[in-house]
């Protein structure tokens, strides 16, 4: 089959399908076609071109590989279209069940840690769209605040916000905070979060200029925040927020839709 590709960038261009992999637990595509089995039938929901597992086949191919809808159409026989309209229901699905901020630091103990972090998600963006423009990274994104247990979980995403958003910033408005000084959690950061106070922990500057506890100290904090690195990790590990190509208002319910893949439970 060739499916010809009707956009102004590739007039007669063509599409041909092709045999392919997808690097996830089978038990996970499951598990999402499940949460959208229950999605039809609370709104009794039609015959579709796709069923539930397709379609989370589709949306995680999309999330993970980051294929155009116009690949996606012809990998799956269906129209471009279609394939947009099945992905954003699907994320609308897997984001809802992403926990709030204070349901994700439920059963946490007075005393326990976690770590905090703010990434980048890249977009395509032109240089007159300041608030988009990170001066850290030298580039257009949108900043993703990140909660992870010290053994690298992730907790929480957090929605997203301007490139140019300072990580302290962006923590006070999401109220990470006094989120954390209420529950008494100890929060490891890095220096992009001094002068947050509360119980937040921050690495001392030009700490090899200071006494020998000073360096103790930042030696202590690296060692207690480097288990927590890979929650970060994971989250561009799929491809889609790698290099975001849709509208940046998306940015946020795509992040929750991969939290919730990340830390749903398939097992049983």
């Amino acid at each position: 089959m060739v499916i010809p590709l009707n956009t102004p960038a590739a007039e007669g261009a063509l599409l041909v399908p092709y045999p392919g992999t997808l690097d996830v637990a089978h038990e996970l595509v499951e598990h999402a076609a499940w949460l959208l089995h229950e999605h039809r039938q609370a709104r009794n929901t039609r015959w579709r071109k796709l069923g539930c597992f397709d379609q989370a086949l589709l949306t995680l191919v999309h999330l993970r590989k980051n294929e155009t809808f116009a690949q996606l159409g012809a990998g799956f026989s269906i129209l471009q279209a279609t394939a947009w309209r099945y992905v954003d229901e699907a994320l609308e699905v897997l984001a809802s069940w992403a926990p709030g901020l204070h349901e994700a630091l439920t059963g946490l103990r007075d005393g326990d840690h976690v770590i905090v972090d703010g990434t980048l998600i890249p977009t395509d963006r032109v240089r007159a769209d300041q608030p988009y423009c990170s001066q850290k990274h030298k580039g257009h994104g949108m900043n993703v605040q990140v909660i992870a247990r010290p053994d690298g979980t992730p907790l929480w995403f957090s929605r997203a916000t301007p490139g140019r958003t300072h990580d302290l910033t962006s923590a006070r408005a999401h109220g990470i905070v006094p989120a954390c000084l209420t529950r008494q959690l100890l929060v490891l950061a890095d220096r992009a979060y001094q002068g947050a106070g509360a119980t937040f922990r921050t690495p001392y500057y030009h700490h090899r200029e200071q006494p020998e506890h000073y360096q103790q100290f930042n030696r202590n904090h690296a060692r207690l925040r480097a288990p927590g690195e890979p929650a970060f990790a994971q989250l561009k590990s799929w491809r889609i927020l790698r290099r975001a190509r849709c509208s940046t208002r998306r940015i946020s319910r795509t992040a929750q839709a991969i939290h919730t893949l990340l830390t749903c439970d398939y097992s049983g």
